[in-house]
């Protein structure tokens, strides 16, 4: 892949190994105004790779080192999730600024780099999480907009379950116990509702958990969920 260096002094050395990749949005006014702040040493933030609309890629932080772009989140019993992982940001000005779908170029650009890492360092498509996934009280990118179901049809992403529901029927207090333990930080049991929603559900987040938000996560623990991809 072509990419554009575009180096950050924002990082330092990981603990863990790669397991994880981590989806941003830039949530800025502008593709530069973005860059510039990955790059600022005040800033402290980065990101290892930044995808513009127009699907060009830049590499900020070397693969080996961790950059700084996760905050404080967990996934998966994994709490230092900066060591673990490698962060994509994709330019979109997010909720705040005017949030709109994401262009083909861009998403085709973000598809092959995913594609890329995940072979290279043998990522499961249940650790290729948005940044909501890991810090659901902080975060909605890449938000409701994102399409996760391109990932999905190439296994790079876990499916919206679809085939073969069944409510479990769990208590709210039971549904939280199998959401911590699919990989969710349920400590604010509302905001992990609406991350959950986001994600596997973005037509409807209301924070209600209901029968389609008990079906769909039974459904994403059992050992090979299947859905609409």
């Amino acid at each position: 892949m072509n990419m554009i260096e575009t180096p950050s002094p924002n990082f330092d050395t990981r603990s863990l190994p790669v397991s994880l990749i981590v989806l941003h949005y830039t949530g800025m006014e502008s593709a530069q105004a973005a860059i510039d702040r990955l790059r600022d040493p005040e800033a402290k933030v980065s990101a290892h790779y930044l995808v513009a609309e127009d699907g060009q890629i830049l590499r900020m932080v070397a693969e080996d080192m961790r950059a700084w772009h996760a905050g404080k989140s967990r996934w998966r019993g994994i709490e230092d999730v900066n060591s673990a992982s490698i962060g994509i940001e994709i330019v979109n000005p997010g909720h705040e600024l005017g949030y709109r779908p994401f262009m083909e170029e861009q998403i085709d650009a973000v598809v092959r780099l995913v594609a890329d890492i995940t072979e290279r360092h043998g990522i499961t498509r249940g650790n290729v999480v948005g940044h909501s996934d890991i810090a659901p009280a902080r975060k909605q990118d890449p938000g409701e907009l994102f399409p996760w179901n391109r990932l999905a049809k190439l296994r790079l992403a876990l499916p919206r379950p679809t085939k073969g529901l069944m409510d479990p029927m769990w208590s709210d207090a039971g549904f939280l116990v199998a959401l911590e333990r699919f990989g969710y930080d349920v400590s604010d049991k509302l905001a992990a509702v609406v991350a959950f929603q986001r994600r596997f559900r973005p037509e409807l987040i209301d924070g209600e958990i209901d029968g389609e938000c008990r079906s769909i996560l039974l459904a994403l623990l059992l050992p090979k969920p299947t859905g609409d991809a």
